[in-house]
């Protein structure tokens, strides 16, 4: 006990020591919490440190949004641009009659089908019945690209065409029987039906994949039928249409008016806090201060090439890879339509994606036997070199691409996946017109900024001088042989 009691006065000095010294003193001789020790020895920051992490905090969270909304974007791209060629109205219902070419910019758009998209907009017309047509390989998708529900033979019409009700988010009236009726996340949707083309002596016959797009019908569930507008189908081919999304502070305009007009269940909570976070709230005025101004305008050239980046040094996983011994990728990952890996979201697959491509849909997933659709493309060549327009390459199809429907090889920017543009326009090549065949009955599609000698007119697809290109194998109707890889496209090669 007396023990204790002799040490006290020396540990009571001590302290009274130190309550008298300095607090920076202090500071340096008492122990304190490791944040304290990291946070400027628990004082302020020096005010210019604090405004300019500030700014590097909103600038961090614009690049996140940018990410996770740009398959909205994207999405409002393509609706403002056609709305701004042919009009808006759920009856109106642009066909590419002459097949899409590269004149109308749109991400990585297929040549080689038909296509029909319209825009609708269920807060404006409550439900909306959409007839569609027989064989139609199609999708509805809110605003974010997240799928409704296909059409076609992976779709509940099982391709014999039928009528689909759309439902806005808020809806909660009665449900008619003898609809295909789904509900949307989002007051807009996409309208996304491609018909196939036949096949012609020299090139693809458009006529009977353009008539069936032409059955499609839209009308308000509610409306008498004297009073629903006819259809229109303006022919959208040979038309400079430019359907791309923002690459300016329209980013930030366009998606303030879209968190504006949609409910605030399109988005969920966290999302919507991030958007809050640089002055996005539905509802309130969007007034960025001009250095915010800047920071944002910064967000929407740096995300992007952080975005490109991502897809030029690959996935450290390699779950993107199609084959152990061949260049093509997997745009999906191997992962869902909804962007689902094995226990969480793939947002940096997402945004690659919708980087490059748009419409998304589990016909375009899944792995069934002649009636989906697969997209294996190679940015590198069998060298593992980036394909660049300035050089020749040869892609050599072994015989019998499984592909009950077609298969077609396109070239694509590499940015945005618009199609590669040279006078030939087409960049495309499929199995529905003219193609040269080897004697085996294999198919050698050519790659250059000049047709070389040896290549066939209908084989050659032109490039950009120096401008890098990837290019797409698509196999529509896909055949068990894709699936265990009894046949792979080889890889794209390089001729001297």
């Amino acid at each position: 006990m007396w023990k204790a009691i002799s040490v006290a006065p020396v540990v009571l000095s001590t302290f009274i020591g130190l309550v008298g010294l300095p607090p920076s003193v202090r500071a340096q001789q008492a122990d304190a919490p490791p944040l304290v020790k990291q946070l400027n020895n628990g004082n302020w920051l020096p005010q210019k440190e604090a405004e300019d992490l500030r700014d590097e905090l909103f600038y961090q969270r614009a690049v996140h949004s940018y990410m996770t909304m740009l398959p909205v974007l994207n999405t409002i791209g393509m609706r403002d641009g056609s709305e701004a060629t042919f009009g808006k109205g759920y009856n109106i219902l642009p066909i590419w009659k002459d097949r899409m070419d590269a004149r109308t910019w749109v991400p990585t758009p297929n040549a080689d089908v038909i296509y029909s998209m319209n825009y609708l907009d269920l807060k404006e017309t409550g439900p909306l019945v959409v007839a569609a047509p027989a064989n139609v390989i199609g999708m509805f998708t809110d605003f974010f690209q997240r799928t409704i529900t296909d059409v076609g033979l992976i779709g509940p019409d099982r391709a014999r065409g039928g009528l689909y009700l759309l439902l806005p988010p808020d809806y909660s009236g009665d449900i008619p029987q003898g609809y295909f009726a789904f509900k949307s996340q989002t007051y807009n949707v996409l309208l996304f039906f491609r018909t196939v083309m036949k096949k012609g002596e020299s090139a693809p016959d458009p006529k009977a994949a353009v008539a069936a797009a032409e059955q499609t019908r839209v009308y308000p569930l509610w409306t008498p039928e004297k009073d629903v507008k006819p259809m229109q189908f303006p022919n959208a081919s040979g038309k400079r249409i430019d359907m791309m999304y923002p690459v300016d502070n329209k980013f930030w305009t366009k998606l303030k008016a879209f968190i504006d007009y949609e409910p605030s269940s399109a988005i969920d909570p966290e999302l919507r806090g991030v958007l809050a976070s640089i002055g996005m709230v539905k509802g309130q005025p969007f007034n960025p201060s001009q250095k915010q101004k800047e920071l944002l305008q910064k967000a929407v050239e740096t995300a992007p090439k952080m975005i490109l980046a991502m897809r030029q040094l690959g996935r450290p996983d390699q779950r993107d890879r199609y084959y152990t011994d061949r260049q093509y990728l997997n745009t999906w990952a191997a992962g869902t339509s909804e962007w689902l890996q094995d226990g969480y979201l793939d947002v940096n697959q997402r945004a690659s994606y919708f980087q490059i491509a748009f419409s998304t849909a589990s016909a375009m997933v899944m792995r069934t036997i002649g009636a989906g659709s697969k997209y294996p493309f190679a940015v590198r060549d069998a060298n593992g070199d980036f394909l660049n327009g300035a050089s020749t390459y040869k892609l050599h199809l072994p015989p019998n691409p499984p592909a009950a429907l077609f298969w077609a090889v396109t070239a694509y920017n590499i940015t945005d996946g618009t199609m590669v543009e040279t006078p030939q326009l087409l960049p495309s090549i499929n199995s529905l017109g003219k193609v040269a065949t080897n004697g085996d009955g294999s198919i050698d599609i050519w790659f250059g900024p000049a047709k070389p000698a040896e290549a066939a007119d209908t084989n050659f697809i032109q490039t950009v001088n120096g401008r890098n290109f990837l290019a797409a194998v698509r196999l529509y109707g896909t055949g068990v042989e894709f699936f265990d890889q009894t046949w792979k496209p080889d890889d794209v090669v390089k001729v001297k």
